[in-house]
């Protein structure tokens, strides 16, 4: 192998080295990271996580409450609910959402892949990416939250507002893209660890590494990451 290439591939290993460290020391900070969306089946597990775009988990929950009782209702199963949300008028179904924001999109989707679920896959949610993604309003963000949490389908990493926050600022990718972030994780992590990345870096993005004002003096990741202390807030101290 010529030396070029050699100091490349060196280059790769030192590269990768912290950022695998990353994951072990977030498992141990964040030992019971995983979903905190609530649900009962997998049908309201999709809708929970289309509800979540843009919107806070503890709204999506709040509403998802009265939601699911409303659409669900006792002694049902979930092909029950499902039909009901595709019976339902898009204006009611759209009240029902509007606090969790973009809520006559949201309906709509959710509507949609109630009819698209019933019609072609028998009432049951998809169990693959490529089915998963021919329902409305589902991006392969949702549809790896869907396959993890659902069915213990890995085939990807789901990338929300916080997962793209921190692999800028820790220096995994240069991508804003969410598809592009998505695979520069998959080459840097073993796959064993796809899924539950997510839910660390969702966790560390909650706890410490704020949008606004991250909490760099009081981050587990600062001695890794190429952004510690270089915030406006610290500047000024």
């Amino acid at each position: 192998m010529p030396p070029c290439y050699k100091n490349f591939h060196s280059l790769i290993i030192v590269y990768l080295i912290p950022m695998r460290q990353v994951i072990t020391i977030l498992k141990r900070e964040y030992p019971n990271a995983r979903i905190v969306l609530t649900y009962s089946n997998h049908w309201e597990l999709l809708v929970a996580v289309i509800l979540s775009a843009q919107c806070t988990d503890k709204m999506v929950n709040r509403v998802t409450r009265e939601l699911f009782v409303k659409y669900k209702k006792k002694g049902e199963n979930e092909h029950d609910e499902i039909e009901r949300f595709a019976s339902t008028p898009l204006s009611e179904l759209e009240k029902d959402i509007r606090q969790t924001g973009f809520y006559r999109n949201k309906a709509k989707n959710i509507k949609s892949a109630a009819n698209l679920v019933l019609t072609k896959f028998r009432g049951k949610i998809p169990q693959t990416m490529d089915e998963l993604l021919t329902l409305p309003g589902v991006a392969r963000k949702t549809a790896n939250v869907v396959l993890g949490n659902a069915f213990g389908v890995v085939e990807g990493i789901a990338v929300d507002t916080h997962v793209k926050r921190l692999s800028l600022r820790l220096g995994m990718t240069k991508q804003t893209n969410p598809d592009k972030i998505e695979k520069d994780l998959m080459n840097i992590f073993d796959k064993k660890d796809w899924f539950k990345l997510t839910y660390l870096l969702i966790e560390h993005g909650r706890n410490v590494c704020d949008a606004k004002k991250p909490r760099c003096d009081m981050c587990v990741l600062s001695r890794l990451c190429p952004s510690a202390f270089s915030f406006a807030h610290f500047q000024r101290e």
